[in-house]
């Protein structure tokens, strides 16, 4: 149990992350573990709590200094985050509004679904794309796809493209920026940073959404 603590707590601490992943790609069986994180925050609700955005920056810098080939691993992960989008889609369309009942648990909270709805209904299809930048979302909008029954062709060009340019963006840009001193310097600060960015959309709305509470 110590050693998933220890994983979990690695996954949010910028130098911790960033030797877990170079310690990952030394092998086959840790690169399929980075591939299976990326496919459960996509295909899987209960993946919610990972950390996509700042674990494929880091991927890209680990990628770098380990001399693995990023666009091949970076090919790898679009495959698990295109699957994964499949995965949730489906699992909405099966289990339909019924979830949305569930009671809150440890892994599991029916709020980031009404959330995700209200996301989804805003930005219609395109939300599969704008998705793959907002933690939560992400996990959640795929699942509220099949919910809502998009058409499947439809759903499966805004995954592969949603999907695609999140890994390839990520990726090559903890690639380049790996590269640059002051970025290895301040691996921690960077990290940080990509967290804050990627949760400033979730803080904005509900900012919103409580100053459209109190006006109403």
């Amino acid at each position: 149990m110590q050693a998933v603590v220890d994983f979990l707590q690695s996954l949010y601490n910028g130098d911790r992350l960033l030797q877990l992943v170079q310690n990952l790609l030394a092998s086959p069986l840790g690169t399929a573990a980075l591939v299976g994180i990326v496919f459960a925050e996509t295909g899987l609700l209960i993946g919610c709590f990972l950390p996509g955005d700042s674990l494929l920056f880091t991927i890209g810098v680990a990628s770098g200094a380990a001399g693995v080939n990023v666009y091949a691993l970076a090919g790898l992960l679009m495959c698990a985050a295109i699957i994964g989008d499949n995965v949730g889609y489906y699992l909405g369309r099966a289990a339909g509004p019924h979830i949305f009942n569930r009671p809150k648990s440890r892994f599991f909270n029916p709020e980031n679904l009404r959330r995700t709805h209200a996301f989804y209904e805003k930005y219609g299809a395109r939300a599969v794309v704008y998705a793959r930048f907002v933690p939560i979302i992400r996990t959640c909008t795929p699942f509220i796809s099949g919910v809502a029954r998009m058409p499947y062709p439809k759903f499966l060009v805004f995954s592969l493209f949603g999907g695609s340019l999140w890994i390839a963006s990520m990726t090559t840009l903890g690639y380049k920026l790996g590269q640059v001193a002051i970025v290895r310097q301040n691996f921690e600060k960077v990290v940080i940073g990509i967290v804050v960015i990627s949760v400033l959309p979730i803080v904005i709305e509900a900012f919103k959404a409580r100053a459209a509470a109190k006006s109403s």
